[in-house]
């Protein structure tokens, strides 16, 4: 899955692809590069980020869907859309996505599972203790392997109650959300306990602080290479797909890993 974050305030690549243009260019380099999903964005998710308005999301994502929606169906690229709220799901759906990425888990706007059973999508529902303000407040954890799932297990079940079919549901721990350098070491070392609640799983690791604090602060654009040590891991322990901002690294990975186990 790559990401376009039409934001000025990401962590990684913050106003970099802010315009519709230099947006849609970059969705159209990530497919060359061997995306299967491109998922857009245009709120940023980071500690401490404030919302953006539902219009300004709008503005943003919308342009952009619309402009990926032909290339991306004439290669075989799903669409889906990062967003918290129901509004610009349903615009977007309409638009092409087929993926509802929500890292609230649809705890941030009630009426965003019922929209999703509605539209007949994929979402994926993302572990969540709080807005960006917020978020760094909730890293308390006694066991966080054991709370995280139970708390996902939770949204996922809100999720299927909601109408959304089972299998349409994907599981994602929600790494570097309400969880510190430690928490999210330990969540990528027991993959097992959420490749088990019966769900796909996603995990979106690229680039994020916690590969930074192991690699003595590396800035975040020089982390591509430990993104793929990860990668690498998820694919071998049965993971469904891996957000990331650089794709070819991360595509010639999981090629070699899958090469591998065939070859065993």
């Amino acid at each position: 899955m790559g990401i376009i974050n039409v934001t000025p305030d990401s962590f990684s690549d913050g106003g970099m692809w802010l315009g519709t243009s230099a947006a849609v260019g970059h969705g159209l380099d990530l497919i060359a590069q061997g995306a299967k999903i491109l998922d857009v964005g245009g709120e940023s998710t980071r500690p401490g980020a404030e919302r953006v308005s539902e219009e300004e999301e709008m503005t943003r994502v919308m342009p952009v869907i619309e402009g990926l929606r032909i290339p991306a169906a004439a290669t075989g690229v799903a669409l889906s859309v990062d967003t918290m709220r129901s509004s610009v799901a349903r615009a977007a759906v309409r638009a092409g996505a087929s993926i509802v990425n929500d890292v609230s888990g649809g705890l941030a706007d009630t009426g965003m599972l019922g929209a999703v059973a509605e539209l007949g999508v994929d979402y994926i529902c993302q572990h969540w203790r709080g807005f960006g303000s917020e978020m760094n407040r909730a890293a308390e954890y006694d066991d966080v392997v054991a709370e995280v799932r139970a708390e996902l297990e939770a949204r996922c079940r809100a999720a299927v109650d909601a109408g959304i079919a089972p299998e349409r549901v994907i599981a994602d721990p929600g790494l570097g959300f309400a969880k510190n350098a430690e928490h999210d070491w330990r969540i990528l070392a027991h993959l097992d306990a959420f490749t088990g609640l019966g769900h796909r799983v996603l995990i979106g690791a690229s680039r994020k602080r916690f590969l930074g604090s192991l690699l003595n602060g590396r800035p975040t654009a020089e982390r591509d290479a430990a993104t793929a040590a990860v990668s690498a891991w998820c694919c071998v322990r049965g993971i469904w797909a891996v957000r990331t901002h650089e794709v070819r690294s991360q595509v010639d990975t999981i090629t070699v890993i899958e090469h591998l186990r065939g070859a065993s």
